[in-house]
């Protein structure tokens, strides 16, 4: 008997918003080696629900979905029930989708686009201990690992926070909201609440102020030469 055969399968639960979309995945595994679905849901609520109930071995789940999200889903499901095992299967590739499930505690990431070997592999190697992430994401967390970051002082002035110096420095350094989320890897919208902080506690009105407070309080410096 071969390795493959000998091994248990892996009990699954789907969880995603689009009824078409989630049916399909369930007959898909149904016919896949080495997985056996257990169940269904249809947002996050009814995923950690399920959880509670079924005990899968692995959550396939869905990301943009009412009430509760997957990324909120996948934070409470490895917080309550740390025995199961979250693969991201989205339509989105994006850094705001990628990053915040990852840090919920996902251990896989997929694209819709998967094929169905490569979503067996993925769960049996969360399984295994290993992530189970497809090239293209793979290739993004090394090119994250690559960028550079903007240094913080080690005391930041008039009480800024780490994330709140970073992005002052982005704006110094002529970064519109937009690159400075795509640098951070957030929402222009978390941007603008941090630059409103930050410009609350440093008393600074606009961005050309910011960027003089930036340089005054040494956060920057001026090019050589």
């Amino acid at each position: 008997m071969t390795q493959e055969a000998e091994r248990k399968p892996a009990r699954v639960v789907v969880v995603d918003d689009q009824t078409v979309v989630r049916e399909g995945i369930v007959m898909l595994l149904g016919l896949l080696p080495g997985i056996e679905v257990l169940g269904a849901a249809g947002d996050g609520e009814e995923a950690v629900r399920l959880v509670a109930e079924l005990a899968p071995d692995v959550v396939l789940m869905d990301l943009r979905m009412p009430r509760c999200d997957g990324v909120e889903a996948t934070r409470r499901i490895r917080a309550q029930h740390p025995g199961t095992q979250v693969v991201v299967l989205t339509t989105y590739a994006d850094d705001e989708s990628l990053f915040p499930a990852l840090a919920a505690g996902a251990r896989g990431y997929l694209t819709k686009d998967a094929g169905g070997d490569e979503i067996v592999r993925a769960v049996h190697s969360v399984l295994s201990g290993e992530a189970g992430l497809s090239p293209s994401i793979q290739r993004r967390l090394l090119e994250r690992l690559a960028e550079p970051r903007p240094a913080a002082p080690a005391e930041a002035p008039d009480g800024l926070t780490v994330r709140e110096t970073e992005v002052l420095v982005l704006i110094a350094d002529g970064l519109s909201n937009q690159e400075i989320g795509r640098r951070l890897h957030v929402s222009t919208a978390t941007v603008k609440t941090h630059i409103n902080n930050l410009f609350t506690k440093a008393g600074i009105k606009d961005r050309a102020q910011a960027v003089r407070y930036a340089y005054g309080k040494g956060l920057v410096r001026p090019p050589a030469g």
